[in-house]
């Protein structure tokens, strides 16, 4: 299969990042707070100055093209529903159920979404698009739910305050506002400063990966505060408590790698008849697997990160086949 190489290229950073940072945490190499530190390094720093960069140097008006329409359709609706269910069926709280619907549609489309777009469709343009559209659509919307069902329970005026404020408290969303308003007035900024951002900003992709695989070496700060090992093994077995099961994690991978492409193919297909070149791409960004921001956020609020964790693993592995599916049965040698 010809999409093979081009899929191999872009997973292969993913799996040997994790695969270091596993074998640094279970060494003990950077210290029992490395995950924690790492973690608000990526969040408050690196991230901010990917996000600023990226945004600072494009144009949000291709948010009008209808392929971004059928991709931005099936993201509402997986994320949606990775919300829902979480909340009714797993009994998350709203900042836990966010997490799960973070992890259910938002999409990995930078690191891997890059060069699978490059080798397949022969170039970035979309993705780029859709980069854009969660970083200034999708994420306020999950930061939003974080921050009030972390922070709530205050008076009404109080939960409002917060999130009228939340952007200037989330560097997330301030870095990307920023960039919105660079862009939007045109303002060239010095090399020094662009430069700087873009070294920053390179840091975000392999120290998130890094400090996810220190997660899955497991230890007290893997987000299960107050549950020993034992409990939280007996908790995986059978797929309920508070600790992430088998089968919440398996609904999550399920909506990731199946539901969202086909609900992407069938709004960009035979609702939009868009052309095939265009299915194709929306059907492959859409395949892509959970992105590690869902554990970085929610590493970052305090929550539970089972979730998180166990879908940005599972859904790369079963999106291996997916992608290649997809590229494969709507590519140009059908």
């Amino acid at each position: 299969m010809a999409a093979m190489p081009a899929l191999l290229s872009g997973f292969a950073p993913i799996w040997i990042l994790t695969a270091i940072g596993y074998a640094a945490g279970r060494s003990g190499l950077l210290g029992a707070q490395a995950e924690s530190v790492l973690g608000r390094f990526v969040f408050h720093v690196a991230m901010p100055a990917a996000l600023f960069t990226m945004v600072s140097g494009s144009r949000p008006a291709a948010f009008a093209h209808p392929s971004m329409a059928a991709f931005a359709a099936g993201t509402a609706l997986v994320t949606a529903l990775g919300y829902a269910v979480g909340r009714r069926y797993f009994g998350r709280e709203r900042a836990e159920a966010a997490v799960g619907g973070m992890a259910s549609g938002y999409v990995n489309s930078a690191n891997l979404g890059i060069p699978v777009a490059v080798h397949v469709l022969g170039d970035a343009s979309f993705v780029a698009q859709v980069i854009l559209f969660q970083v200034l659509l999708v994420s306020p919307v999950i930061l939003t739910l974080l921050d009030s069902g972390t922070q709530g329970g205050g008076p009404a005026g109080g939960g409002l305050r917060r999130m009228l404020t939340m952007p200037v408290r989330n560097p997330v969303i301030m870095a990307s506002l920023l960039g919105v308003a660079v862009s939007a007035v045109g303002l060239r900024l010095p090399a020094a400063v662009t430069h700087s951002c873009d070294v920053l900003g390179a840091a975000a992709v392999p120290t998130a990966l890094i400090t996810l695989g220190l997660s899955l070496h497991g230890g007290p700060a893997d987000g299960t505060a107050g549950t020993d090992r034992a409990g939280a093994d007996r908790a995986w077995a059978e797929g309920t408590g508070r600790v992430t099961g088998r089968v919440e994690v398996g609904v999550v991978v399920a909506l990731k790698t199946l539901v969202q492409p086909l609900v992407a193919f069938a709004v960009a297909g035979p609702l939009l008849h868009l052309p095939d070149h265009q299915v194709l791409a929306v059907v492959l960004c859409s395949a892509l697997p959970t992105a590690q921001n869902a554990y970085i956020y929610a590493r970052q609020y305090g929550l539970d990160t089972g979730l998180a964790r166990h879908s940005v693993v599972a859904s790369t592995l079963v999106s291996m086949v997916t992608l290649s599916i997809a590229a494969w049965t709507l590519g140009p040698s059908r």
